[in-house]
């Protein structure tokens, strides 16, 4: 062996011993893994919604506003860089499993166990991950938008306070993500607003009124300027989408004959009364209790997005019409829904790429098959998991585990108002389809049960590294690395307060 091998050799197994090493061996395990898993998918699991989508980022169809137009335009985007439709799974497994190697990193620096790190990577293989990382739904784009920014704001906490240009690049980079997540999915505005409060907790641990008040008229204008940017660059047409959910109230919650009494009160022209009279009717004699609009509304072929935008306002004027005094049908109606998304989540795995009868699958699809062998794979894995372990697959459990992590006071480790405001983005998401879920859906649980299972894992690792620490305080010294936790000296540490620091996380 030769002088340079022997000194490299000698630095190698230094930064073995030190830990200076592990954070690379981390990133390594995390890239093959997410290489792994985009493999299994590709070129990406493709949905009816997903194959529009599609079209649209490809220029054959218009864009419009049924679907989030900035995921269109981000698709066109990577498509016009890559030059392949499959590069969008590609990219949201990277981001899935970027995003797990942050954490560990994190977990590695703060409790100096290889163990716990790599638990946290083992987040992207649960089942009940791992089912949709390869599947183009935006609910998935939400759900990773958002735990990015939870891994930016702890990122950016643990910074020492001279790194300013790199903790003012990272909260660029967590708005940005923020402000994606919020075009991406509407309804999950509300899930953003406990991620944004720990974006800016991030910067200012006690921040004042003012400084509030800043940040969100800032997140506000960014949010504004994005969709003025989005639909600029698209001009999609307008569908008001919303007008779903009125008819879905109105045809379950009236009967036929008090639906075509109020569309006649309310103005509605005939081909729209006769449309919900034939709903109301279809879906009473089918026994279709949700999701009324696309199950049992007379469609026109092809299907036209901009029917209900042409009546949104008649739909609206129904509802406030008559959902008052029919109270008690309504409430019952959306708990009857909602208690099925709890505990009855249906599509746990999507099996594939396919798409609505008569519709026609992009050329593009086509050309690129799936592997058959790593789906029926997959597909194993995840429906023995939801055979075995249903929970994991349920919203009542993921709402019970945001529940826990907002009302419990005080959690081991450093991390507490963390765990707190993640939870609180899940409750806020999980309880605003309470007036809205068209029908049970895995996918609208999506985001509660990847903050959830980060949540737990965290937790996990904060008790045994405590344990750890309370069992041998000096053999635990003999075996953490030389870096300091979060790799900052204490004095650099930010000011403000911190929960519980005598537990790592």
């Amino acid at each position: 062996m030769s002088g340079t091998d022997r000194r490299w050799n000698v630095v190698l197994r230094g930064a073995w011993r030190d830990g200076t090493l592990w954070p690379w061996c981390l990133a390594a395990v995390a890239a093959a893994c997410g290489y792994g898993v985009a493999t299994v998918f590709h070129p990406g699991y493709l949905s009816a919604d997903s194959n529009t989508q599609l079209w649209q980022a490809l220029g054959d169809e218009p864009v419009n506003d049924w679907h989030p137009p900035v995921m269109a335009l981000a698709w066109r985007i990577l498509i016009g860089i890559t030059g392949d439709f499959s590069a969008m799974a590609a990219l949201q497994a990277a981001v899935l499993w970027g995003t797990l190697w942050v954490l560990a990193r994190l977990v590695w620096k703060s409790t100096g166990s290889r163990g716990l790190s790599l638990a946290v990577l083992a987040v992207g293989f649960a089942p009940h991950i791992m089912n949709l990382t390869g599947v183009v739904w935006k609910d998935v784009h939400l759900a990773y938008a958002l735990l990015a920014v939870f891994a930016i704001a702890l990122t950016v906490r643990e910074l020492p306070r001279d790194r300013v240009r790199t903790r003012w690049a990272l909260l660029v980079l967590g708005l940005l993500f923020l402000t994606y997540a919020a075009l991406v999915r509407k309804n999950g505005i509300p899930a953003t607003i406990p991620v944004f409060a720990l974006l800016v907790l991030a910067a200012w641990p006690a921040p004042g009124r003012r400084r509030w008040l800043a940040a969100t008229g800032v997140f506000v204008a960014v949010v504004t300027a994005g969709s003025i940017a989005v639909n600029a660059a698209t001009d999609p047409l307008t569908t008001r989408v919303y007008a779903v959910i009125p008819v879905d109230d109105l045809i379950h919650v009236l009967t036929p004959d008090q639906v075509r009494t109020a569309a006649g009160r309310a103005g509605a022209d005939a081909d729209l009364r006769d449309r919900l009279v034939t709903a109301a009717t279809t879906c009473q004699k089918r026994g279709i209790t949700s999701d009324g609009y696309l199950q049992c509304f007379p469609q026109s072929r092809p299907f036209d997005v901009t029917y209900l935008d042409r009546r949104a306002d008649v739909l609206v004027r129904m509802w406030t019409q008559q959902m008052p005094k029919h109270w008690k049908g309504y409430a019952e109606y959306r708990t009857r829904v909602f208690t099925k998304l709890l505990f009855q989540s249906n599509q746990t795995f999507w099996d594939g790429t396919r798409v609505n009868a008569g519709a026609e699958l992009h050329p593009d699809v086509r050309e690129q098959p799936l592997n058959d062998t790593l789906r029926f794979a997959l597909r194993n894995y995840v429906t023995g998991a939801v055979r075995d372990l249903p929970m994991l697959f349920q919203g009542w459990f993921w709402l019970a585990v945001s529940l826990v992590l907002v009302l419990r006071r005080r959690w081991a480790g450093p991390h507490a108002r963390e765990l707190r405001l993640l939870g609180a983005s899940s409750l806020l998401y999980v309880l605003a389809y309470l007036p809205t879920a068209p029908e049970s859906n895995y996918r609208y649980v999506y985001w509660p049960a990847l903050a959830g299972t980060v949540a737990l894992v965290l937790l996990a690792t904060a008790y045994a590294a405590r344990r750890r620490a309370a069992a041998g305080p000096v053999a635990e010294q003999a075996v953490r690395p030389a870096v300091p936790p979060a790799g900052r000296a204490p004095e650099t540490a930010p000011a403000g307060p911190r929960e519980d620091t005598g537990a790592a996380v």
